[in-house]
């Protein structure tokens, strides 16, 4: 029998690469983290961010990073060799996660979910992949789903976990711009069959029914079944994100940007909590500071039964956190106190001890990092769990304000106020706006969120390939969505102003909007696009 030549040199060359010694996998939980916030090159912005969280004695979900060498090791050497070099170090840090969280990865009875998301060393907000609930399979989800009151949060967390591992892993996407993603066609069949409106509506079976249905469409669509195993699911998942590091928006927005191609991403993988578990849950974005106007005014959004995506990918509008903001909100929204409070309660009045708790650690945060700071938070049955922090994207107007406010109050001192006001975001101070006079004559066809501002004219188009050539010859445009996803990317950077019928002020197309100085209206009900 003659030895394969392949395997051979397989081995040598993970073993060349154990003989360095290097670490690979970073873990964080329970108030201790091997990394820290000066660790960004290696453990990117999202990682090096948790490590600090958990160091500075804010509860976050355990988890670990594998780092941007690893990336870069991959790209280099491919699947097999790296999963062989890092194998060890992900097992241990599994198990770390395992005794932090008092759950087993895999175990029927009591199973630890995890979530798989990227992190670059500076924030690119939605370019690349996250897949959540890893570790779901049949007999998990059955097992679950007959203790008291889990049936529909497991069959719910379940579909979530085909749909985002369908899509991110096994490629389900849209086949051209006219086709809807086909997990929703699939969805929305199935509200239509049931006669709801709300994905909310659809009780335990039918979202159990839903699982069977996306399975089927995988394996139409891809020719592969679901994987069943969670290992399986924990490799392919961050392998994917890896893969998602050169995805055509990545390499857009680093353009766009003037990120290098060559830093990588790292994948963090962290212990799921569930804001979708029932109604005392709840996920949310906040900024400790307004992003638009620079305002020192704590502000963000939440979803009450859901999960992170569901916030900032603008599928539902969501509530405001603070009283405050939520009386502006149904000013805007014509909205009277009374349906204001019955329908849209805000965080602070829905859930008031969370919402000091929340104060508490945004203050915390933003004076440790001595920045504004976009943030994501789980509630899940009564307890805040951090899942995010970072400098938040804003616009030039913010960035100036933020900056002078923050030297006033003796925050940072004048270089640093300086440095943090970037020229050629000065621009955006000379945003156009409407007359006041010509605004007395108009004719409003529909409101929405100011969620950057400005005014924009320009002709209204509905792909962002059609804003692109129009924009080539000389056009100015409007892209309008129902809610705009990372695909859009090319179209918002050339069009003149975006306006969405779904989404909240920290829904992608805002957050994205600010970074670009772009004039953004979100969430404008009334618009129907067909």
């Amino acid at each position: 029998m003659v030895a394969d030549p392949s395997a051979a040199s397989f081995r040598k060359e993970i073993e060349d690469l154990r003989r360095q010694n290097k670490k690979y996998v970073y873990t964080f939980g329970n108030g201790r983290a091997e990394g820290n916030a000066s660790m960004k090159n290696l453990l990117g912005g999202k990682g090096s961010n948790l490590a600090e969280m958990n160091l500075v004695g804010i509860p976050v979900p355990a988890g670990f990073t594998i780092t941007t060498e690893v990336c870069a090791q991959y790209n280099a050497i491919g699947h097999e060799i790296t999963q062989e070099l890092i194998k060890a170090q992900v097992n241990e840090a599994v198990q770390f996660v395992e005794q932090v969280m008092g759950k087993k990865y895999g175990d029927p009875n009591d199973p630890l979910l995890l979530s798989v998301r990227s992190g670059a060393r500076v924030s690119m907000p939605g370019m690349m992949d996250t897949v959540l609930n890893l570790g779901l399979n049949d007999e998990i989800a059955e097992s679950v789903a007959k203790k008291p009151g889990q049936d529909r949060f497991i069959w719910d967390s379940y579909r979530r976990l085909v749909q985002m591992y369908g899509n991110v892993v096994m490629g389900l996407k849209p086949e051209n711009k006219e086709e809807e993603d086909p997990f929703e066609i699939e969805i929305q069949k199935l509200k239509k069959e049931k006669g709801v409106e709300l994905d909310t509506e659809l009780t335990a079976a039918d979202l159990r029914e839903m699982v069977s249905r996306f399975k089927d469409l995988v394996k139409r669509r891809s020719g592969q079944s679901f994987p069943t195993d969670p290992w399986e699911q924990l490799w392919g998942s961050a392998f994917a994100v890896f893969e998602s590091w050169n995805n055509e928006r990545a390499q857009v927005y680093r353009n766009i940007n003037g990120i290098p191609n060559d830093w990588g991403t790292a994948v963090n993988v962290q212990a799921m909590v569930f804001g979708n578990l029932n109604d005392n849950c709840a996920t949310g974005v906040a900024f400790t500071r307004n992003a638009a106007t620079g305002e020192d005014l704590f502000n963000g959004e939440f979803l009450v039964n859901a999960q992170g995506e569901d916030v900032v990918a603008g599928t539902r509008t969501p509530q405001e956190i603070s009283k405050e903001g939520s009386q502006r909100w149904a000013k805007l929204a014509r909205v009277s106190e009374e349906e204001r409070k019955e329908k849209y309660p805000s965080l602070e009045e829905l859930m008031p001890d969370i919402y000091q708790e929340l104060l508490e650690y945004e203050t915390k945060l933003e004076n440790h990092y001595k920045d504004m700071q976009d943030l994501e938070f789980t509630v899940q049955e009564g307890k805040l769990w951090m899942l995010q922090t970072r400098s938040g994207k804003r616009t030039g107007t913010a960035m100036v304000k933020i900056a002078m406010d923050m030297l006033k109050e003796g925050m940072i001192d004048e270089k640093t106020a300086v440095m943090r006001v970037d020229p050629i975001r000065l621009d955006d101070l000379l945003h156009p706006v409407f007359d006041d006079k010509a605004l007395e004559d108009i004719e409003v066809i529909s409101r929405g969120l100011p969620a950057s501002p400005g005014a924009a004219t320009g002709q209204i188009v509905f792909f962002a390939d059609e804003a692109m050539e129009l924009a080539e010859n000389g056009k100015e445009v409007i892209l309008v969505r129902i809610e705009t996803s990372p695909e859009d990317l090319k179209g918002m950077n050339v069009a003149k102003g975006i306006l969405t019928a779904r989404g909240g002020m920290t829904s992608h197309a805002a957050v994205v909007a600010r970074g670009m100085g772009k004039c953004c209206i979100s969430g404008a009900g009334s618009i129907h696009i067909d």
